[in-house]
């Protein structure tokens, strides 16, 4: 059902592409030009074939002469190399096409394109040389009534490609620069936009996986292919060995294609595509090694022919398995990867029968057509699963944000309920615990029946009803430091300094301490709740006068640096012990200096507030040498 439901899917692909190559074998090949045609070495020019605006492309009646014949009839491109099928003698060498231009008419200036001559040439008309290199060649000249005789001489040593195998065109060097201005801005599109593929490409490689980084060595394999339009255009050095740099091109697009089709089939981990990928990525190799044998062993442009025509086929034979997978596995990319796996059949199936038929004038080979198809193809998979990761993504956003609220709105409840309970139990439990207190001192003042052994046991009782009071003392802070919802402002240190200096300096000084308070040299804020802000330093400060003795002193000092407020509480006082020090921060603490008045909350709820506010809070201290607290907050902007 799948194999049924794909060939009706692909059905249309088939029939546009037919009928766009069509349409291209008619209206830009060389080889369906219309007259005039060469023969026996001559070709019939006419004023009016001069005037027609079109090229006239000298493919037939050329004489061939090289070591092994003489003024041989044939037409450029029935060869591509001196070989001529004959696996016996070398493909290189040197050899001269002869063809002579009889023209009937007025003087006209007249020029000649010769691409892509793989062999160092040298062209010469009437027996003066007029052109000698290697890549693309031109020459102009007036053209008169009368017998012109063309000659282009070759030489080549290295390379699959010998001789003339690429038509040159004839006519005026206006017509020629408008063919060749329209070929150069399709080959630099097709250039240039696969690169523009791949810089988009790019942006996925990281979070995109192997399917994002295939296409993009695709889209560089292709465009290595086309650059070598303008390889033999500006003459380059490469352009003998171009040959293989663009093969290399080739096979690394075919491998390309398959993997892509092998991962959007979602079949890219099986044992199939491991065992396929080892014989592709080994046959290039096998290829590129007969190349490098060309020179010395004739049949080696055979073998490396054959190979090549294998390689193309095996391919072939893998995108359309994995086509066949992906429509099996009804992917959203199998339309995708359905149509690119026709492309790739149809451009294979040109190049193995179209070979020596088909060379376009002013756009691309067939092949390269496909290739570009094949870009466009998967460059569109590539957006469509970028618009679809990116809907994902939007979707599970969302989600999340409907997750968030709604947990914070349980969270907000749960603390609402907490505080609540927390208020509800301190006010239930301090009937009972100061009626405690009330019958032990009752018992205490009767005096009947007291004796040592249950004095004893009232001193136990007393000090656990003390321990409750406090505890229940400390909840009731708690909950009425959760209990504030006060807006956050922008606090100045300098009067936050300044109104500590006026509350707490009284209060010092009749305990006979000093207090001191260290200003800032340049003012700075705070975003803070101003109320949390004064129980922060309300809790150090009396926790410092605890520890304080008389004559002793209490500093406070602020500071600003490197983008933060320093802020700091220290004192004279009695110190707190080194193993204290981990635990003076926890809930419910109370050191040993302590077990009598403290909650065990102050220090708990100070960091709290610290970390409300973005800080930190650190603590140094030495017994007998006093106690520092030293505390960062952000600069508010």
């Amino acid at each position: 059902m799948g194999r049924r439901k794909g060939f009706w899917q692909a059905l249309p692909v088939v029939v546009v592409l037919a009928a766009f190559f069509a349409i291209l074998f008619y209206a830009d090949n060389k080889y369906q030009t219309p007259p005039p045609y060469g023969k026996w070495g001559r070709i019939n020019i006419s004023r009016q074939d001069m005037r027609r605006g079109a090229p006239i492309f000298l493919i037939d009646g050329w004489l061939l002469t090289d070591g092994r014949v003489t003024d041989k009839a044939t037409y450029i491109g029935e060869f591509s190399n001196l070989q001529r099928g004959d696996l016996s003698v070398p493909p290189h060498g040197n050899a001269c096409y002869r063809l002579t231009l009889r023209y009937e008419g007025e003087p006209v200036f007249a020029a000649i394109d010769f691409p892509q001559l793989s062999s160092r040439y040298r062209i010469s008309l009437d027996g003066t040389q007029l052109a000698t290199g290697e890549g693309n060649g031109r020459i102009s000249f007036l053209m008169t009534a009368g017998d012109h005789v063309l000659a282009v001489e070759t030489s080549s040593r290295i390379g699959y490609y010998s001789g003339m195998y690429f038509p040159p065109a004839l006519g005026t060097a206006e017509t020629l620069m408008r063919v060749g201005d329209v070929q150069s801005f399709a080959y630099a599109l097709a250039f240039l936009l696969p690169l523009a593929l791949v810089a988009f490409t790019l942006f996925l490689w990281r979070a995109g996986g192997r399917l994002s980084r295939c296409f993009g060595v695709m889209c560089c394999c292709y465009a290595l292919s086309m650059s070598r339009y303008f390889v033999f255009l500006f003459s380059m050095q490469a352009a003998q060995m171009w040959f293989l740099i663009q093969g290399m091109a080739m096979y690394g697009l075919c491998f390309c294609v398959v993997q892509l089709t092998a991962l959007a089939s979602g079949a890219g981990e099986s044992k199939v595509w491991r065992g396929v990928r080892i014989v592709l990525a080994l046959l290039p190799m096998a290829l590129v090694a007969f190349c490098l044998l060309i020179p010395a062993l004739p049949w080696a442009v055979f073998v490396h022919g054959r190979l090549t025509d294998l390689y193309y086929i095996v391919t072939f034979c893998c995108a359309v398995f994995f086509s066949v997978e992906g429509m099996r596995a009804k992917s959203w990319e199998s339309r995708y990867i359905l149509a690119g796996g026709t492309v790739f059949g149809a451009g294979l199936l040109l190049n193995l029968f179209f070979s020596n038929q088909f060379e376009p004038i002013r756009f691309f080979w067939q092949f390269e057509w496909c290739g570009l198809l094949l870009v466009l193809l998967f460059g569109g998979m590539m957006v469509e699963r970028s618009r679809r990761i990116l809907k994902e993504n939007d979707a599970l956003t969302n989600h999340l944000e409907e997750q968030v609220k709604k947990r914070t709105e349980e969270i907000t409840l749960l603390l609402e309920e907490r505080k609540a309970f927390f208020s509800d139990m301190a006010h239930d439990l301090k009937a009972p615990v100061f009626a405690t207190q009330s019958f032990i001192e009752a018992i205490r003042k009767s005096g009947v029946g007291v004796d040592a052994e249950l004095s004893g046991y009232l001193d136990q009782a007393e000090a656990k009803q003390r321990q409750m009071a406090c505890r229940l003392q400390g909840l009731s802070a708690l909950n009425t430091f959760d209990r504030i919802d006060e807006e956050w402002a922008r606090v100045s240190v300098l009067d936050l300094l300044s109104e500590l200096y006026e509350v707490y300096q009284g209060e010092c000084e009749v305990r006979s301490v000093y207090f001191n308070v260290k200003l800032p040299k340049q003012d700075a804020y705070l975003s803070a709740q101003p109320q949390k802000l004064n129980i922060l330093f309300e809790n150090l400060i009396y926790n410092a006068l605890r520890a304080t003795p008389p004559e002793g002193s209490i500093t406070v000092s602020a500071g600003c640096g490197d983008g933060r407020i320093h802020m700091a509480v220290g004192d004279t006082g009695c110190g707190i012990p080194a193993d204290e020090l981990p635990l003076i921060f926890q809930r419910f603490y109370v050191g040993e200096n302590n077990r009598g008045n403290g909650t065990g909350l102050g220090l708990y709820i100070a960091r709290s507030i610290v970390g409300e506010l973005g800080g930190t809070i650190e603590v140094y201290s030495a017994v007998g040498e006093g106690t520092r607290f030293v505390m960062e907050f952000p600069i508010a902007d």
